[in-house]
């Protein structure tokens, strides 16, 4: 039977999530963590066929999540989901290691479809997202500024963008306001911005938010 492991920070999405699969592959064993370390618990003790994982989780995010699942269980495929732009955050969870991407508003049937294709080894990607990796071959990258940014600082400007205070933030990802803060500075030394504002037109503009 197959043995799923779901790792979400919302009850309902879960419920969601579980059921959608259940519809489309059958009976399954379904392990929920709402966090890393509940997920890493319960990866210890059992052999999951399959990881499904949200990035945005408190704690630890689901990137760090991923490595850790990697280095763990290597031959366990990740697929990552997500509200934040493919674009740019799919391109940094396949490369950390995830078998694939599939955002949040997909449909059932193509997470079904996504999770079948992992299985079998293969990778998943959006077909909107393939196009654009395809057109990417070849053609010189842009240098732009939050392709410097490491995976968390991406994760938290993609929230101040989307207009969330460094108090929301500290709650989401269970860190200090003072952390936050600095990770804030950072980020707008590193992308030669003055506020919060710049960054959210920016954003807006390269599409990392919606």
């Amino acid at each position: 039977m197959l043995q799923v492991l779901l790792v979400d920070d919302h009850e309902l999405i879960r419920a969601g999530l579980k059921q959608v699969l259940q519809a489309g592959l059958g009976k399954m064993v379904v392990g929920e963590a709402a966090n890393a370390t509940d997920a890493m618990t319960l990866l210890q003790k059992q052999n999951w066929n399959i990881a499904i994982t949200d990035i945005t989780l408190p704690g630890r995010s689901g990137l760090d999540l991923l490595v850790e699942f990697k280095n763990l269980r290597p031959e366990m495929p990740v697929l990552v989901l997500s509200v934040l732009s493919e674009d740019e955050i799919a391109t940094r969870v396949l490369k950390a290691g995830a078998a694939g991407f599939v955002h949040k508003e997909t449909s059932g049937e193509e997470l079904v479809k996504a999770v079948r294709k992992v299985l079998a080894g293969g990778k998943y990607v959006s077909p909107s997202l393939a196009e654009k990796l395809a057109m990417q071959i070849g053609n010189p990258q842009t240098d732009d500024p939050h392709k410097k940014l490491s995976d968390r600082e991406y994760l938290v400007m993609t929230m101040l963008a989307s207009g969330k205070t460094l108090t929301q933030i500290s709650k989401i990802l269970s860190l200090s306001i003072k952390t936050i803060s600095t990770y804030r500075s950072r980020i707008l030394q590193k992308m030669h911005m003055g506020n919060n504002a710049e960054l959210t037109r920016y954003a807006l503009k390269h599409g990392l938010v919606q």
